[in-house]
């Protein structure tokens, strides 16, 4: 069963009110209504997985439109399955997910980035995050600082490469 977890509904969920706030600060626009019933559902059942092959569909549309802003892949370009590595250090994923990735749905898609992201051992999440591509809307990734400056004050020296 391809789930969609309830964290990415709430992200679902924020998204929508940002793009369609409430005019009277009670009323809710369409979409959000839709995930907010299949929120609730999985708060009231104690459920962390929306099965999205069932999920209403006004919600799997809402759902999809707030996917779509979403990187699609995590591959950061340095994929050392090629190489013969059971998992990608660039970028977290199986082989097989690897290969597979055009054919998953975007529930498991989601499902394989949250593993990776709660992991944060692949080298996206740290020696080559600035490779990472940035959601919509996300924060800037911050610069490095000026290679001549140095440390800041308080800070601890750089690890060799």
């Amino acid at each position: 069963m391809a789930g969609i977890h309830i964290t990415d509904i709430e992200s679902a969920i924020n998204w929508w009110r940002e793009r369609s706030p409430s005019p009277d600060g009670v009323s809710l626009c369409a979409e959000l209504r839709a995930l907010a019933e299949v929120y609730a559902l999985l708060v009231y059942y104690h459920e962390v997985l929306a099965d999205e092959a069932t999920m209403p569909r006004r919600a799997r549309e809402a759902w999809l439109a707030w996917y779509h802003t979403t990187p699609d892949a995590p591959c950061i370009a340095i994929c050392s399955t090629a190489q013969g590595d059971a998992v990608c250090k660039g970028c977290g994923r199986s082989e097989d997910e690897v290969q597979h990735w055009p054919s998953l749905s975007p529930g498991d898609k989601r499902l394989v980035w949250r593993r990776i992201t709660m992991d944060g051992t692949a080298w996206r999440f740290n020696r080559y995050a600035e490779r990472a591509p940035q959601s919509v809307g996300a924060a800037p990734t911050p610069a490095a600082p000026d290679a001549g400056s140095g440390p800041s004050p308080g800070s601890a020296p750089a690890a060799p490469a």
